[in-house]
């Protein structure tokens, strides 16, 4: 008899065990393991994956290639992009302008920016060949849909993700391409392009006629942007459909509101023109952050009161019932109330 009631004794545990495992889980899916339900909005995690650079090329002015080589790569489509997690432990995300077939590499491209956020020159000056990184995804916000028909419009570096869809566009799919740049000896795979599109692409050197380039875009086109911040308003003022693909942090846009920081004691206000990040690192300057455009989780905080107003493109929708990334997301109420 004791023996029976020992193994019923541990039985019940164990049972016990699996279903407070189960409702904590549920009320907090951060811990310990992602055991979340697939998303509707949001992006779930990408495992982190080891990659040699194998080669290190400029490809035009001030442009670097890099081919990154490892085992089991998840396979992409045209328009993915890859999660780069720089030396210092910067994360910057590049366009996959490689081969979606070829399963032992990726290929990225980064042009430099003297003023930037320091993600393209640590890029130019600290990755070397031979080197290892971690990347994260591929993934895709860019995806190449079906249409009849497809407009593109590049500015400089921003033809990387569109690379891979001029590749894979059949020959019988009608399409054109404007490209624009500072001057050819500063536009990527430029020579690639013009073998590919012949008079289908438009070269500019300096400001290109948008109004004359979509003036007679296909009924049922689909038109896709990207390049500088200024191309892509000016697109998506002349065709709001458009599909842009944006790496740089978007303008902070909407009203003041107030950020109490519970654990700290201190209350901040969040200009219109700035974000929740910039306040609260200049009360908190250890406060950690990375990317700074809500593709990373880096500055991931808990939402203790308040309504927010997300914007990133990670975080699923439990993990938005409680949390924000900083960066990016705003509040839709006057006040928003932090675990920090």
């Amino acid at each position: 008899m004791p023996k029976l009631r020992t193994v019923a004794v541990l039985a019940g545990t164990a049972l016990l065990v699996r279903r407070a495992m189960r409702r904590r889980i549920r009320t907090s899916p951060l811990w310990p393991m992602p055991a979340l339900e697939e998303p509707v909005s949001g992006r779930p995690r990408s495992r982190a994956l080891r990659v040699l650079v194998a080669s290190r090329e400029e490809v035009a002015e001030g442009v670097v290639q890099l081919r990154l080589e490892g085992r089991d790569l998840p396979g992409w489509e045209p328009g993915a992009h890859l999660d780069l997690v720089l030396p210092s432990g910067l994360v910057r995300q590049y366009s996959l302008c490689g081969d979606p077939e070829d399963g032992s590499s990726y290929t990225v491209a980064t042009r430099l920016v003297a003023d930037g956020r320091g993600g393209s020159r640590e890029v130019h000056e600290q990755v070397r060949e031979g080197m290892e990184l971690e990347v994260r995804g591929p993934r895709n916000r860019f995806p190449l849909v079906e249409a009849p028909s497809y407009v593109f419009v590049a500015g400089g570096i921003g033809i990387t993700p569109m690379l891979p869809m001029l590749r894979a566009l059949g020959e019988g799919v009608p399409w054109r391409l404007l490209y624009c740049g500072r001057d050819r000896a500063s536009m990527p795979f430029l020579e690639e392009v013009e073998k590919l599109g012949g008079d289908r692409v438009s070269v500019v050197e300096g400001v290109p006629d948008l109004d004359g380039f979509l003036a007679e875009v296909p009924e049922g086109a689909a038109v896709y942007c990207c390049g500088p911040e200024g191309l892509m308003a000016a697109v998506a003022e002349r065709f709001p459909h458009v599909q842009l693909e944006r790496f740089t942090p978007r303008a902070a846009t909407g009203g003041a509101f107030e950020v109490e920081l519970r654990r700290s004691g201190r209350t901040l206000t969040v200009p219109a023109d700035s974000t929740v990040l910039a306040a609260v690192r200049a009360e908190l300057p250890d406060t950690a952050y990375s990317c700074e455009q809500g593709f990373c989780g880096t500055c991931q905080q808990r939402v203790l009161e308040g309504e927010v107003e997300h914007r990133d493109e990670l975080l699923t929708d439990a993990e938005r019932a409680d949390s924000m990334l900083i960066c990016v997301s705003r509040a839709r109420s006057d006040r928003l109330v932090l675990d920090m």
